[in-house]
């Protein structure tokens, strides 16, 4: 193949991983809306439970289509037992925030995540990091503690939640690049039973009874959530982190859309404020990481299909 050919490859390769980011970004919208409803009702635990069995539904085909030791013959496996652990804390606490926060709140501090992989890339994947983009993570990280309120509410559970939970789902973000020869159906997999056993730990005394109708939508918010990893998963391993990173905050115009539409909620001033900070300060570290083309599309090196 030569020169201009790889070229193209490659800028198809990132269009379709932005446009799976794109996607990606809706059906974890939809899946923070079902699940932000379902906690109002049932513990964090018992929805965790229940998703995970509903991702089945999604999973089970391809893993059918891959030999058994697919799921244990993994690269990097400290790493792969480091992003369970991550992703697993990532939604655990994203549920908990939002079953005292508004949706675009919480989703205000999870905007912080490019800010976040900006700085975790210079440590973790060896990415050059110029001094004005390390000026706008200070900046970023300026926009988080307004939004967090500088008050004695800055740390209740509910805000400590939504932050600790961002930055569990950056170092998801970033670990997802390390681990790119692994396929997507293996990664999600073991999410999900991560996912499972701390949902059963988790629901221990804390079980609810439920309808059929109520079990159909927690079966539904695994087959939504699943769908959304696989494509965020796919995504990531054809263009890069810094490329993608940005078109996260779409999630924040689609949790404002939903909180509205489905919970009547609406940011106030002060987290506008703060999320427009977070916003600009990434999209600078976007626009820098782009100047300084530290950045290099990947093609995927497995044939599963997000």
């Amino acid at each position: 193949m030569d020169k201009r050919a790889s070229s193209a490859f490659g800028a198809n390769a990132a269009l379709a991983g932005v446009l799976l980011f794109l996607l990606g970004a809706f059906m974890f919208s939809l899946n923070d809306a079902m699940g932000k409803w379902l906690v109002a009702s049932f513990s964090v635990g018992q929805v965790l439970v229940i998703r995970s069995f509903g991702a089945v539904f999604i999973l089970g085909p391809m893993i059918a289509r891959q030999p058994i030791s697919a799921l244990y013959k993994v690269e990097r496996m400290p790493l792969q037992v480091l992003r369970v652990l991550f992703a697993t804390g990532d939604l655990a606490l994203f549920y908990a925030a939002v079953a005292y926060l508004p949706l675009a709140d919480v989703m205000t501090f999870y905007m912080a995540g490019p800010i976040y992989v900006a700085a975790l890339s210079h440590f973790l994947l060896g990415e050059r990091i110029g001094w004005r983009r390390w000026l706008a993570v200070l900046i970023g990280f300026v926009g988080v503690v307004i939004a967090l309120r500088p008050s004695s509410e800055m740390l209740a559970w509910p805000s400590v939640f939504g932050l600790v939970g961002s930055l569990s789902f950056a170092l998801t973000l970033v670990l997802n690049r390390r681990l790119r020869a692994t396929t997507d159906a293996t990664l999600v997999t073991w999410q999900t039973i991560a996912g499972l056993i701390a949902g059963i730990f988790l629901s221990i005394g804390q079980w609810s009874p439920f309808n059929v109708g109520e079990l159909l939508a927690l079966l539904l918010l695994g087959v939504v959530a699943c769908i959304a990893h696989l494509l965020i998963t796919r995504s990531l391993k054809l263009a890069p982190a810094s490329v993608l990173a940005p078109l996260q905050y779409t999630l924040l115009v689609w949790a404002v859309i939903l909180g509205w539409l489905f919970f009547g909620d609406l940011p106030d001033a002060q987290t506008w404020i703060g999320a427009g900070i977070i916003v600009i300060a990434g999209l600078f570290i976007f626009h820098r990481g782009n100047l300084k083309q530290d950045a290099e599309p990947v093609v995927p090196t497995d044939s599963s299909h997000g």
